[in-house]
C-alpha cells in the first residue's frame, strides 16, 4: 500500500519543510542529518533557508507543491513553529494540500490536537529501535488511538534495520493505517556511528546499507499496508521528479529540461545589442547585468558561425541555491562535447 502522502512524494510533489534540527529526546545512531541540519535552529523549505513565511510559500510555488512533509530533528519539540507553518500552508492552499509529519516521540493528546487543528493530515511515528517488539501496552500504542481520535491518520515510518512482526500486528488491529519501511542508508551524518554498530555499505551502492532487506520483504513486504521505499526510488524517482516540477515551473522559453530535472541554457558575454542586430527573437534570450542567457543550441550555432566570440553551455539545478552541475565552454569551432564540471555560478 502507498499512502496519499507517499503518492504525492512519488510524484515529486511534496515540499520538504525542515522545521527544527534538534532532537533532545532521542539519539539514534542512524540519524542521517549532516552538519548543516543537525542541532540547528534554521528552518528550510527544500534547500531554501526560511527567513519569513513568504519564503515557504515561494518555495511551494516554485515546485507547484501538492503537499508538504514536515520533518527535523524533532518537529514536536518546536510545536509553535510547526503548527504555524502547517496553518500557513493550509490557509494558502486549502484542505486538499496534504500534510504529513515525521516524529520520534509520542507527544501526547495536546500535541495531537494542536497538530490536527493546524491542518496536519497524517502523522508517522518512529519508535526507538530498542523498543521494537515491546510497544504494545506502552505510550506508543496509546498515541496511535489518541492521534486518530484527534482527527489524524496514524502510521509508522521506520528504517529497514530488521523485520518486526509487531508493526504488522498494529496494522491488523487497526491501530495504524500503514507502515513505511525506508531502506537502511548511510550518509555523511551517520557513517561513523553506523560503522561502529557493525553496518557497512552494500556492494556497488552509494548509500544503501548491507542489511537484511530480503528478510524484511519476505516477512513484511506482502502485507497490503506495508510499503518498502528503496534508496534508489528516493533518489531516482522522488528527488528527480521534484526537480522536474521545479524546472517546469521556472523554465524560460529557451531553457531545456533534462531527464534529471536540470535546466540547460547558454551564457555569453556579448552585448545584448549584438542579438538585436542579428535578428534573434526576444523569446530566445534574456539580458542579465553582465552577460546574456540564450538557448544553448542557438548560442552553439552563433559561436560556430563567428557571430559571437565565445560562451558556455550551463547545466543548473532549478533549486533555490541554483547549483551549477556543469559548464561546457564554447569558442571558435568547439562544441558541447568534452564539458567540464563546476560548482557554483
Amino acid at each position: 500500500m502507498i499512502s496519499e502522502g507517499c503518492e504525492q512524494c512519488a510524484k515529486g510533489g511534496k515540499l520538504v519543510l525542515f522545521v527544527y534540527g534538534y532532537c533532545d529526546q532521542r539519539d539514534c545512531f542512524y540519524c542521517p542529518l549532516g552538519e548543516n541540519r543537525k542541532n540547528v535552529e534554521q528552518v528550510y523549505a527544500n534547500e531554501r533557508p526560511v527567513e519569513s513565511d513568504s519564503d515557504v510559500l515561494e518555495e511551494a510555488e516554485r515546485m507547484d507543491a501538492l503537499g508538504a512533509s514536515v520533518t527535523g530533528g524533532e518537529p514536536q519539540e518546536a510545536m509553535g513553529r510547526t503548527t504555524r507553518y502547517l496553518s500557513l500552508l493550509k490557509d494558502e492552499y486549502g484542505e486538499d494540500f496534504h500534510t504529513h509529519l515525521y516524529t520520534g516521540i509520542t507527544g501526547g493528546r495536546e500535541n495531537m490536537r494542536r497538530l490536527s487543528e493546524a491542518g496536519l493530515d497524517e502523522i508517522r511515528f518512529h519508535p526507538p529501535y530498542e523498543q521494537w517488539g515491546d510497544l504494545h501496552g506502552t505510550e506508543w500504542e496509546e498515541i496511535l488511538y489518541v492521534a486518530r481520535e484527534e482527527g489524524l491518520t496514524p502510521a509508522f515510518e521506520i528504517p529497514g534495520i530488521r523485520p518486526e512482526q509487531e508493526f504488522i500486528d498494529f496494522l491488523d488491529e487497526g491501530a495504524a493505517d500503514f507502515c513505511n519501511i525506508n531502506e537502511f542508508e548511510m550518509s555523511d551524518g551517520n557513517y561513523r556511528r553506523m560503522q561502529e554498530e557493525g553496518f557497512e555499505l552494500r556492494d556497488e551502492h552509494m548509500s544503501a546499507v548491507d542489511s537484511p532487506r530480503e528478510e524484511i520483504l519476505d516477512e513484511m513486504g506482502d502485507h497490503e499496508k506495508v510499503y518498502f521505499c528503496t534508496s534508489v526510488f528516493k533518489d531516482a524517482a522522488q528527488h528527480r521528479r521534484r526537480l522536474k516540477r521545479m524546472a517546469r515551473s521556472l523554465r524560460r522559453p529557451f531553457d531545456e529540461i533534462t531527464d534529471d530535472g536540470t535546466l540547460v541554457y547558454g551564457k555569453t558575454w556579448a552585448e545584448p545589442e549584438r542579438f538585436e542586430a542579428l535578428g534573434v527573437p526576444e523569446e530566445f534570450y534574456t539580458a542579465k547585468s553582465n552577460h546574456v542567457e540564450v538557448a544553448w543550441w542557438l548560442l552553439e550555432e552563433m559561436v560556430e558561425d563567428g557571430d559571437v566570440e565565445k560562451g558556455e553551455i550551463v547545466e543548473q539545478y532549478p533549486t533555490y541555491d541554483g547549483t551549477v552541475v556543469e559548464r561546457t565552454p564554447l569558442s571558435g569551432s568547439s562544441s558541447a562535447d568534452g564539458g567540464q564540471s563546476a560548482a557554483g555560478d
